[in-house]
């Protein structure tokens, strides 16, 4: 058309093409690079971590035995007799089948333990009778404790006793390597007391000879509630005696 300017075509544009990848290579810390010395400060640092974390790990057990030691209601106080721990021995006792039981396998239990001559006589009987019915009475708590009979003495025990001992534990063990780890009170007899071990092995509380049952229940009730939060019913691997 005349008069009119006339434009050239605008270019096809570019289409647009994917950029080439490209790859930087970073260079790599020699293998043969030695570390560098820790200075005592890390050293320092690193051993307060590590004992922090073991006391972490430890704080349950702690926790129970300060709130049943320590933080007390005002007049209360334990039946029991507390005594210095002592762990529970490496030594082997037999069971009424004739297998031997390493006495270190019964731990992760409470144990209520009665000590006799194999023949049993009344009062020995009595105290039996007493450690079953005190594990009864701990109700839905009953299977984080085991009720032991260390008896000793080279007789057999009797067939009309076996029956009653169904629940328990009963472990011949050498009278010396007995009195070697637990002890009466003065004046008193191994026999004319009961002994409670706590689950991680140790003997800690002898009740009086001729004791109260009632105030028997009331200490294990304590104790148990005391480490109800980190103790719990039966053992992580099998152990010796029924549960």
């Amino acid at each position: 058309m005349s008069g009119s300017n006339s434009l050239p075509p605008a270019a096809p544009a570019k289409a647009d093409r994917p950029e080439p990848l490209t790859m930087t290579v970073h260079s790599l810390p020699s293998v043969l690079d030695e570390p560098q010395p820790r200075s005592p400060a890390d050293v320092r640092r690193g051993r307060i971590k590590l004992l922090l974390l073991l006391l972490v790990a430890a704080s349950p057990v702690i926790a129970s035995y300060f709130t049943y030691y320590v933080i007390r209601p005002e007049g209360r106080r334990n039946y029991g007799e507390l005594v210095e721990q002592r762990a529970l021995p490496a030594w082997t006792g037999t069971d009424l089948g004739g297998q031997a039981v390493p006495l270190d396998a019964l731990k992760h239990q409470w144990l209520l333990i009665s000590v006799a001559d194999s023949a049993c006589d009344e009062a020995c009987q009595r105290h039996l009778y007493l450690q079953r019915q005190l594990r009864e009475g701990l109700g839905k708590d009953k299977d984080k404790l085991d009720w032991v009979w260390l008896y000793t003495g080279s007789g057999e025990v009797s067939d009309t006793l076996k029956p009653a001992l169904g629940s328990a534990t009963a472990l011949r063990v050498d009278n010396a390597q007995l009195a070697s780890w637990l002890q009466p009170a003065p004046g008193q007899q191994l026999s004319d007391h009961l002994y409670v071990v706590d689950p991680m092995g140790n003997w800690m509380m002898r009740f009086p000879a001729n004791a109260d049952p009632k105030k028997v229940k009331r200490d294990l009730d304590r104790l148990v509630r005391a480490a109800a939060f980190w103790d719990q019913p039966g053992r992580p691997t099998d152990g010796a005696g029924a549960q």
